[in-house]
């Protein structure tokens, strides 16, 4: 399967070095090649993209933390309050927050 994933993976970017359509099947090809380099093949397509969702795959937690993290917003009042008003309760609170979603998301080793 040709991916947009897997030409980027090989180092060549969309409507710049090609043009992907699909068919009337919905299968995908390369409609238009624009790079000085050689198009790839389908099978070096193929392990690239198997490359880069196997990366993807492996920042899932990152993904999952990002989402139930304290807001940028959060973040700035506690820094705030512990900097400025010398208040330390809100970075320790924020700080315990963090700290429970990287235990509900680790990092995968």
């Amino acid at each position: 399967m040709i991916t947009t994933e897997g030409l980027q993976k090989l180092g060549f970017e969309s409507l710049v070095d090609y043009r992907l359509e699909a068919d009337s099947a919905a299968v995908v090809f390369i409609s238009e090649w624009n790079s000085d380099q050689p198009q790839p093949t389908q099978a070096e397509i193929e392990t690239a993209h198997a490359e880069w969702q196997a990366e993807y795959d492996a920042q899932e937690y990152a993904r999952d933390r990002q989402a139930e993290y304290p807001s940028i917003d959060e973040l700035i009042v506690a820094l705030w309050e512990g900097v400025v008003e010398e208040r330390m309760a809100s970075v320790t609170a924020l700080e315990g927050l963090r700290q429970a979603v990287k235990d509900k998301y680790p990092k995968s080793e």
